[in-house]
């Protein structure tokens, strides 16, 4: 692995020695360099550091610029306005430094300097309930973040804390115990022996659930009985827990096929639910009163803060434990944390969550900071996101007013997706398994862009017509970017005359010069991506790609009309690396990229 300096940061390491040469006194001093319009780079840096030195900004410039070391790097400095550098790059400073980028499996992107370890929760379902749309967020996020996190070199361990507790499961189990046949298989399994699928799992979950909600509600005596099963349940009652257990896994049968569906990968050791804790609840509620983080108020344990209140004014607390001796999230969300911190040694812990709960979150993080399970060594994190909205800009639901299904959303992305594949296959050569495959990947790759390219924190409109659209900053987009370049490279082969090389000596145009700059840019935009958590970002990179990459194919000839051929390898090797670092954008994304399209 070769670690590839960028552009910008070569140029603005010649700038800032430049500065410290020119103001010895003021120590190191940030040139501000940034992508500009005027030229491939400004830096904005000199105006306020002549303001505090009390120089002319012009002439503090124009020393600069004298005592910048420009060799192979730098083709042209201007002072412009009051003190601004504007600054361009020499040809073949930049087919060198993608030629560097070029001969590395990761595209020259260094590794983070002082890796942490980030224990990241996200994709949270609950047990005997299916997934809707709600559910979407969380697992597209989070699961783009764990790639983005382990690819700049971060220690990343995946946390899915599914809802696994609490009262629903007396009635579900007292249920199954006076109706012994209504889960008649083994887990995984139906009485014949035969796979069960997800679908399956969940329709008997939701059988059964429903039976018992109904049983529930109408007989006084059975809701008496299924109370008393919570409490067999809590106290860890050998029957109660077997049955609890057969929910559990009939669920994650179900979870694991949504999941595939989504093209995710879900290890079940990574499943910790709210039952994971529950062995750490009593002591983590004894760490906090006797350190007097959490105290008693009309026999609940609870946190207060001063800038938390209710409409009436009065403080609302965190309550950890209640009056009843039952414990809540809190409790489960604090023990978690002194888990994940103890024993998984996180740095940063990173919860992918609602931005509804954020109020929870923070009274919960406040609350570990003060007990000393949070500190300056460890951090805590909520990557909040906002509502899944229909196309009328109100929370997405059916036509009868209820909750979409996840899988309903998912199959219809891939039917959409699939409708549009098949319009082009005949052109291109596809055979029907590859008609199926590549709708596959289109529709699911639709709907995770469509979340991903939009800041988290944003509500947005879910739109299957203009997710699945070939033009606009859609997946689909990207993913014929990166199917067309594939199609040239294949052409150039055949003619067996020329291959992706760099030439460094040749005069790039304007359009090749667009492209380069912003491949070189791939590194930087993925460090940014990770220390933000930011997954929008990297979206936004690979569209401009794509978008530069039109740009270029139209103005720079690459097979046809026939180009020199240096030329033409040069511009081939434009093609390759822009081909990699979709690929590799993508990717962690969660998106494919089919080779036709």
């Amino acid at each position: 692995m070769a670690s590839v300096p960028s552009l910008a940061s070569s140029v603005n390491q010649r700038v800032a020695d430049a500065l410290a040469s020119a103001l010895p006194d003021a120590g190191a001093s940030d040139p501000l360099l940034r992508r500009s319009d005027r030229a491939d780079f400004q830096a904005n840096g000199i105006l306020a550091l002549a303001k505090k030195a009390k120089a002319n900004p012009r002439e503090l410039a124009t020393t600069v610029v004298e005592g910048i070391d420009t060799g192979d790097l730098i083709k042209e400095i201007e002072v412009s306005g009051p003190g601004f550098l504007n600054i361009t790059i020499t040809d073949r400073a930049i087919i060198e430094t993608l030629a560097g980028r070029a001969a590395d499996d990761r595209l020259g992107v260094p590794l983070a300097a002082q890796p942490g370890t980030t224990v990241i929760d996200y994709a949270q379902p609950n047990v005997a309930k299916e997934m809707h749309v709600g559910h979407l967020r969380s697992a597209v996020i989070g699961a783009a973040m764990v790639e983005i996190l382990e690819f700049t070199g971060e220690k990343v361990v995946r946390r899915h804390h599914i809802g696994d507790w609490g009262t629903q499961f007396g009635m579900l189990i007292q249920y199954l115990l006076e109706h012994p046949h209504e889960l008649d298989h083994t887990s995984g399994e139906d009485a014949d022996g035969a796979e069960v699928s997800g679908e399956e799992a969940m329709s008997n979950l939701n059988r059964l659930y429903k039976a018992s909600r109904g049983l529930f509600d109408s007989d006084e005596e059975f809701k008496t009985r299924a109370r008393a099963r919570v409490v067999e349940l809590q106290a860890g009652e050998p029957e109660t827990l077997a049955l609890w257990q057969r929910f559990v896994d009939e669920s994650k049968i179900y979870f694991y096929s949504v999941f595939n569906k989504l093209d995710m990968d879900i290890q079940d050791p990574d499943v910790i639910g709210e039952s994971g804790y529950n062995d750490m609840l009593v002591e983590t509620c004894k760490l906090l009163e006797e350190s007097g983080v959490a105290v008693r108020s009309n026999g609940a344990l609870c946190v207060f803060f001063d800038d938390v209140k209710g409409p009436d004014g009065n403080p609302t607390p965190l309550i950890v434990q209640k009056s009843d001796g039952g414990f809540g999230y809190a409790a489960t969300d604090l023990s978690a944390i002194r888990d994940r911190v103890g024993e998984l040694g996180a740095t940063t812990l990173l919860y992918v969550v609602d931005a509804r709960q954020s109020l929870h979150f923070k009274m919960v993080f406040e609350t570990a900071r003060r007990a000393g399970w949070l500190n300056e060594d460890t951090k805590a994190v909520q990557l909040a996101f906002g509502t899944v909205l229909g196309k009328d800009g109100k929370p997405f639901k059916t036509r009868e007013g209820e909750t979409v299904r996840l899988v309903d959303l998912l199959d219809e992305a891939v039917d959409r997706a699939t409708a549009v594949v098949r319009e082009k296959a005949e052109k291109i050569g596809l055979t029907e398994a590859e008609i199926v495959e590549n709708g596959k990947y289109v529709g699911i790759g639709a709907v995770k862009y469509a979340d991903l390219s939009t800041s988290a924190a944003r509500d947005y409109k879910f739109d299957l017509d203009q997710m699945v659209s070939l033009t606009g900053d859609t997946s689909v987009y990207l993913q014929y970017a990166y199917a067309r370049i594939g199609s040239i490279l294949r052409k150039a082969a055949e003619t067996g005359d020329r291959k992706p090389a760099a030439h460094p000596e040749l005069e790039l145009a304007p359009a090749e010069r667009a492209l380069g700059l912003h491949l070189d840019q791939f590194g930087e935009l993925l460090a940014e991506a990770a220390a933000d958590h930011a997954p929008h970002k990297v979206a936004a990179y690979l569209y401009q790609l794509s978008s530069l990459f039109a740009t270029f194919y139209e103005q720079c000839p690459v097979v046809k009309p026939e180009p020199e051929l240096v030329v033409g390898e040069n511009r081939l090797f434009l093609c390759d690396l822009t081909a990699r670092t979709l690929t590799k954008g993508m990717s962690l994304l969660g998106i494919r990229t089919p080779e036709k399209l």
